[in-house]
């Protein structure tokens, strides 16, 4: 007997739910933004997502996608069902792995930035591994802010700006800002005052979170009059610290990042000016998906390496 079509029937008739299919192609829709790669990830046509999508719409009544320039995002009422259906997808993944092996791994997927990823978790992995030599973590680095609710993410450690829709959360760390650059730079501007020092070649970034400081609220804070700000601008944390250490200009340094690379003499600390990181770090989980032992065990050595950090 070949089981299909009627056998689906029969599955949505019990549980009241739209066709699976149709689920999972909103599900791959939603998770990648676009209904292009949807289709490439599934092995069809663009045109066959646009039907299913267009079906699941129709069923339930509401509408789920706005087309934008760069792709498609969910309506309101559209995230719900994502974070439902893609945690439901993950558990259900988890379980079988379980089932399905002698001895279910141990691992934990983490979503954080590139720039915190890089700066300040790795360097402190090695710890990690030694203590607890069973668990693998993974890393999930988002382009933009919304990926970090990717349904496989056990813990994400994310900008404290808010809370989030069904999540926990707690701060990680307080920090400070203050002006770094290479010693070379240091030394050719050694005797221009902070009130002047806007007038140096300044390095700006393109920041993903909204309200994260710039260099702009960084004077401000600091009660410093200044008119236009030259300088650089960068896609990436990571790659404005390198300018920075190769002596192209002043970068805003967050205190828990730049710490090891002062220390290492790639960069020196620019001034006594400083403000307080007014929205920092915190770990995040989802509400609807339990955290394993595994992601308990790292979350709380999180907490361990989380000191408080001293200028």
């Amino acid at each position: 007997m070949v089981l299909g079509w009627e056998t689906e029937k029969i599955v949505r008739k019990y549980y009241g739910l739209p066709p699976l299919t149709s689920l999972a192609v909103f599900e791959a829709t939603a998770r990648l933004a676009s209904f292009s790669r949807a289709a490439e990830e599934m092995n069809v046509t663009k045109g066959a997502i646009s039907r299913q999508v267009k079906a699941l719409e129709d069923e339930l009544g509401i509408r789920l996608f706005i087309r934008d320039r760069n792709g498609v995002q969910l309506t309101a009422a559209a995230q719900d069902l994502f974070a439902e259906i893609s945690s439901s997808f993950s558990q259900w993944s988890e379980t079988i792995r379980t089932i399905t092996t002698d001895k279910p791994e141990e691992s934990v997927t983490l979503s954080c930035t590139e720039a915190f990823a890089t700066l300040w978790l790795i360097p402190r992995m090695s710890d990690f591994s030694r203590r607890f030599p069973n668990i693998t973590v993974n890393y999930l680095i988002p382009d933009k802010v919304g990926d970090y609710r990717n349904a496989e993410v056990d813990l994400f450690v994310r900008p404290a700006n808010g809370g989030w829709p069904n999540e926990s959360s707690e701060p990680l760390y307080d920090d400070v800002i203050y002006p770094v650059c290479g010693p070379a730079f240091a030394e050719r501007h050694r005797d221009v005052p902070s009130s002047l020092i806007w007038q140096l070649p300044l390095l700006h970034l393109d920041w993903i979170v909204p309200n994260w400081p710039s260099w702009h609220d960084f004077l401000q804070s600091n009660s410093i009059a200044h008119k236009g700000l030259r300088g650089q601008r960068f896609a990436k944390y990571t790659v404005l610290l390198a300018a920075a250490a190769e002596n192209q200009g002043l970068a805003l340094g967050w205190n828990a990042m730049v710490e090891p690379l002062i220390g290492q003499g790639k960069l020196v600390r620019f001034s006594d000016l400083a403000v307080v990181d007014p929205i920092g770090f915190c770990i995040a989980w989802s509400d609807r998906k339990p955290l394993s032992p595994a992601a308990k065990t790292f979350q709380t050595w999180l907490r361990e390496q989380a000191r408080p950090q001293s200028p």
